[in-house]
C-alpha cells in the first residue's frame, strides 16, 4: 500500500476512533438532563482516559501524528466526561480517589519510562508493550458482561453504535499497525474485533427490539 493508501487508512483510524469516543456524548447528555450520574459507569471513562494518555505518549515518542491526533482528542473528551461525572456525582470522594490513584500510576509510569529507561528504542518497546497490554485488558474486560447477556437472553444493556464504532476502529488500527509493521498497534486491536463480532452475534441472536427497554452500556 502506497502513501495515499496509508493516508486513507490513517483517516479511517481517526474517523472511527472519534466515533467510538463520541458514543460517550449520550452519557454526557443524560447527565446534564437528569443532573445525576444514575446508571452511568465511571470506570470506563477513567480507564479510557489513561489508555489515551498512554498511547499519546507512545505517539509522541514514535513521531506518529495519527496516534497523536486521535488520542489527544480522546483525552480531551474523556477528561470532559470525567469532570462532568464528578460535578454531578453524589460520591465525589470515591470518584476523586479513583482518579488520583490512576494519576499516581501514570506519574510512576512516566518516571519509569523517562528516568530509568534512557535508551529511546528500548523505551519505545516497553511503552508499546504497556500500551498493548492495557488495551487488550480493556477490550477483554466486558466478557463477564457478555456472559450475563447470554444467561439473561437480553441485549438491553449493550450499545449498538458503540459496538459498530469499536469494530471499525479496531479493524482500522489493526490494518494500520500491520502496514507500519508495528505489532504494538496491530495486535492489541484484534481482541476489539473479536469482542465486537461476539456482540454482533448477540444482537442478532437476542434482537433489542424484543426488549422492553434499551440502555447504553459503557464497556
Amino acid at each position: 500500500m502506497g502513501p495515499v493508501g496509508l493516508q486513507l487508512l490513517s483517516g479511517a483510524c481517526l474517523l472511527f476512533s472519534l466515533g467510538m469516543f463520541g458514543t460517550g456524548l449520550s452519557d454526557l447528555k443524560q447527565m446534564f438532563a437528569t443532573q445525576s450520574v444514575e446508571n452511568i459507569q465511571f470506570l470506563p471513562f477513567l480507564t479510557t482516559d489513561v489508555n489515551n494518555l498512554s498511547w499519546l505518549s507512545y505517539g509522541f515518542l514514535k513521531g506518529d501524528w495519527t496516534l497523536i491526533l486521535v488520542n489527544a482528542v480522546g483525552v480531551t473528551l474523556q477528561t470532559l466526561y470525567i469532570l462532568v461525572y464528578f460535578y454531578f456525582s453524589s460520591e465525589k470522594r470515591a470518584v476523586l480517589l479513583k482518579t488520583m490513584a490512576l494519576l499516581a500510576v501514570l506519574l510512576l509510569g512516566y518516571g519509569y519510562f523517562n528516568l530509568l529507561v534512557p535508551d529511546v528504542s528500548m523505551r519505545l518497546t516497553r511503552l508499546g508493550l504497556f500500551c498493548s497490554l492495557f488495551t487488550i485488558t480493556m477490550y477483554l474486560s466486558p466478557l463477564a458482561d457478555l456472559a450475563k447477556i447470554v444467561r439473561s437472553r437480553s441485549t438491553q444493556c449493550l450499545s449498538f453504535p458503540l459496538t459498530v464504532t469499536t469494530f471499525l476502529a479496531s479493524a482500522s488500527w489493526t490494518l494500520y499497525g500491520i502496514l507500519l509493521q508495528d505489532v504494538y498497534i496491530a495486535v492489541p486491536n484484534v481482541p476489539g474485533i473479536a469482542t465486537s463480532l461476539i456482540r454482533f452475534w448477540l444482537f442478532w441472536h437476542f434482537p433489542p427490539d424484543l426488549n422492553k427497554t434499551y440502555k447504553l452500556l459503557q464497556a
